[in-house]
């Protein structure tokens, strides 16, 4: 096996998911496919990375009350980045919700923020 491909993320809306993870976060739009079924395949993913979201617009009950705490309000994502200072400036800029301040870790640097909908990731800067 060659890298993991994709990872679902359940969203309210595909248009208002898509505006946040490339106009806030800076991922790119590589996918947004109409399906037959009325459905989209939409991917984002960070620029030069091999992995990417699907964003699956919720489609029943169940579905729409998991949009936002796919992870029981755990950390669900982490985003890996090499100027941490930099994205961090670029994403607070954009509108991003930290959660905290930047911490150093023994790891690295990390602070959590949150999606639109409440979704909690990482960004991390790993220690050399």
């Amino acid at each position: 096996m060659a890298h993991l491909g994709l990872v679902t993320l359940v969203v309210r809306d595909y248009d208002e998911a898509i505006a946040f993870y490339v106009n806030s976060v800076g991922f790119d739009l590589t996918a947004d496919t109409t399906l037959p079924d009325g459905k989209r395949w939409v991917v984002v993913t960070p620029p030069g990375a091999q992995t990417g979201l699907l964003l699956a617009e919720a489609a029943t009950p169940e579905q729409s009350a998991r949009v936002g705490d796919q992870a029981g309000g755990r950390v669900a994502l982490f985003l890996y980045t090499e100027d941490f200072d930099a994205d961090h400036a670029r994403m607070s800029a954009a509108g991003v919700t930290f959660l905290e301040e930047p911490r150093r870790e023994s790891y690295g640097t990390v602070a959590v923020f949150e999606d639109l909908y409440g979704t909690r990731w990482d960004l991390i800067q790993h220690a050399t």
